[in-house]
């Protein structure tokens, strides 16, 4: 659900919805918008300067994250994100070295979560239709990952995935479908190796 704000921000005034709003709502909308390509570039703009700090710029990393995600998060470069504005991440965020996130839908992250090097969280699809495809049809599916989620290196989440709390994603795993709790994943695609226990 948008905020007043973005509700007024992202709908003409004649009641059409903008692009934005078609991608915030999983619909088919135009990534070359030029309101979409604005947001797009200031965030790159941001992540290009963020990556190219000394990570001894401890404060002005802070800074630079804050501008990005309106929070102080610990995260190494290179890092990338679509948007920033639609990356909730909640306290003790850590993602390593080359994390992709393309946020084009609302991706939500819990608490004390972990993301290994190359992790990729994708909200970003195209149609299986070719047709559609070179028709420069995109849509996107919101992500949502629980709290303590672990998520190995080189693991990839796909759009509309949810992942419950304390879940451990396997180096390498290729995420298509929702997990609960407390279980161990891999593979790919991936499926549930074990459960975790209080032990």
């Amino acid at each position: 659900m948008t905020s007043t704000n973005e509700t007024i921000t992202t709908t003409t005034i004649t009641g059409k919805k903008s692009e934005k709003q078609k991608m915030l709502d999983g619909e088919f909308y135009n990534a070359l918008d030029p309101v979409l390509l604005k947001e797009r570039q200031r965030a790159k703009e941001i992540c290009f300067l963020f990556n190219k700090t000394s990570p001894l710029q401890t404060k002005l990393r802070q800074k630079i994250m804050h501008q990005l995600l309106g929070k102080e998060v610990c995260v190494e470069s290179p890092f990338h994100v679509d948007y920033g504005s639609h990356l909730e991440v909640d306290d003790n965020f850590y993602a390593n070295h080359g994390c992709t996130i393309l946020d084009c839908n609302k991706i939500k992250i819990g608490k004390n979560c972990l993301l290994a090097p190359h992790v990729c969280i994708s909200a970003a699809t195209h149609p299986i239709d070719p047709t559609l495809r070179a028709d420069g049809k995109e849509y996107t599916a919101p992500i949502t990952i629980g709290d303590n989620v672990w998520i190995g290196a080189n693991a990839t989440i796909c759009p509309g995935v949810t992942l419950g709390d304390n879940v451990v994603v396997g180096a390498g795993a290729v995420v298509t479908k929702d997990f609960p709790n407390n279980v161990v994943i891999g593979g790919v695609p991936a499926k549930i190796l074990r459960k975790i226990s209080e032990k």
